[in-house]
């Protein structure tokens, strides 16, 4: 049991997290870099501490100034958001070692699902369908991986065990190219992972990326939150999100929803998490577990009704899950888009001083920022600056809804991708439901050409 938060992040989570600890009466700590001292939410919070200099190596990612801030301010647990050390076994396990609760799931957890192997043979082991090849990192005999891939089938993906957010995976589409890519991927996961190990399974052409919310408590309880179409992409990189996935028949999301909470409770997770599938032709195949609370999560709070990070902070106060999978009833249509800080045509970073912000109102609609008029998008992280977010009882009805919101939104002393978005929500294609995750990519180069 815990009544102090550190929260060991940045921007719009930082204060998202920060009103959920409010609403449950919990004392919060923002920790800042020098870029960051006039955010909103350092200014919110009951103690503010700067843990760096703007470089995220020295402030965000420093896991000695996080645990200092933490013990400087009387912290009894730290949130670590998404991105940066969210997702960091050895963080995790420093921080319950301090005798502070790290509100996630265990390290031991966090360590399996982030080794794209192991993960995958746990959730075989639990009934989770994944995508076809073994569940275990390739030999050193060529002989006997260009033997592995034939077995497959062609294409196959080559991809890092350690990797995650698109890098260290390498597409072969005949044997020829096999050993050459192979060697590629090999030493990329060794350069930016510090693991040479790889895996080989089937390569799928036209799938859609679809996403199921867990949920699950340290007494064994686990449920399912609904499903998320995630499929627009550039560069494995998301762009806007949907819930529920449209066009899949919910009975067969159930199924595999069922199996995630089972999933859970047979290694022991707790906290929230997403379970990642490609889907194509009517089947779910499993690629990742994000051991952490997801940009997106907005989308399934809107249709499901569960405000997911107060249920984060309880269960890791040791609660018990009073929500069962008969209280999880998902109705209508949620849609977010990503506004990032970038030019929509060209993709450049676009950092600078807001001069202008004027957020999009009305009923069904939300805005999850902490940028105002006068603040400053610093270039050392991450573009977004906001989430928009809206619901409707029908996709058709979200859709509208969304066209208006961002006819609403006005930012200015910068550039941003809302131009792109406001295109992609009259392309005929999105409007039908159910494009994969190669559609942002081929629409954007159809866009150029014109």
């Amino acid at each position: 049991m815990f009544d102090s938060v550190l929260i060991a992040n940045r921007g719009e989570i930082a204060l998202r997290i920060q009103r959920a600890c409010r609403g449950l009466g919990l004392r919060t700590v923002a920790v800042y870099s020098e870029a960051d001292r006039d955010a909103i939410h350092v200014r919110q919070a009951d103690q503010a501490l700067c843990i760096g200099p703007s470089s995220p190596g020295q402030s965000y990612l420093n896991q000695a100034a996080i645990l200092y801030a933490a013990e400087m301010s009387g912290a009894q647990a730290i949130h670590p958001g998404y991105g940066f050390l969210s997702e960091n076994a050895g963080f995790a396990e420093r921080v319950e070692a301090a005798g502070i609760q790290f509100i996630g799931p265990t390290a031991d957890c966090i360590r399996t699902m982030g080794d794209k192997v192991a993960a995958k043979r746990a959730m075989r082991e639990a009934g989770v369908p994944c995508v076809p090849g073994p569940d275990e990192a390739l030999p050193e005999s060529n002989a006997e991986i260009e033997a592995i891939a034939r077995d497959i089938g062609y294409p196959v993906i080559i991809k890092a065990a350690g990797g995650g957010g698109g890098r260290g995976m390498r597409v072969v589409h005949e044997a020829a190219e096999l050993l050459s890519a192979l060697a590629l991927t090999r030493e990329e996961a060794r350069r930016a992972f510090s693991n040479p190990e790889v895996y080989i399974e089937k390569f799928l052409l036209h799938p859609r990326h679809v996403e199921i919310q867990v949920l699950a408590d340290h007494h064994g309880h686990a449920i399912w939150l609904g499903s998320r179409d995630c499929s627009l992409q550039r560069r494995h990189q998301k762009v806007l999100e949907e819930a529920p996935a449209p066009g899949i028949d919910p009975a067969l999301i159930a199924k595999v929803g069922e199996r995630c909470a089972e999933a859970c409770r047979q290694i022991g997770y707790r906290g929230v998490g997403t379970f990642e599938f490609l889907f194509e032709n009517d089947a779910f195949y499993f690629i990742e577990m994000n051991t952490r609370l997801q940009v997106e999560h907005p989308v399934t709070e809107m249709t499901s009704g569960i405000d997911i990070v107060q249920q984060q902070l309880r269960v890791a106060r040791g609660e018990v899950l009073t929500l069962t999978q008969a209280d999880i009833v998902c109705q209508g249509h949620a849609l977010e888009c990503r506004i990032n800080a970038e030019n929509p045509e060209t993709f450049t970073p676009s950092p600078g001083r807001i001069s202008a912000w004027q957020a999009p109102g009305g009923f069904g609609v939300r805005v999850d920022s902490h940028i105002h008029a006068g603040s400053v998008v610093p270039p050392y992280y991450d573009s977004m600056v906001a989430k928009l977010i809206v619901h409707g009882t029908s996709r058709e009805d979200a859709l509208a809804r969304m066209r208006l919101a961002l006819a609403e939104t006005h930012i200015e002393g910068i550039d941003t991708n809302i131009p792109l978005h406001r295109q992609l929500l009259d392309d005929a294609d999105f409007i039908a439901g159910g494009v994969d995750i190669h559609h942002l990519e081929r629409w954007l180069a159809r866009r150029s050409a014109t």
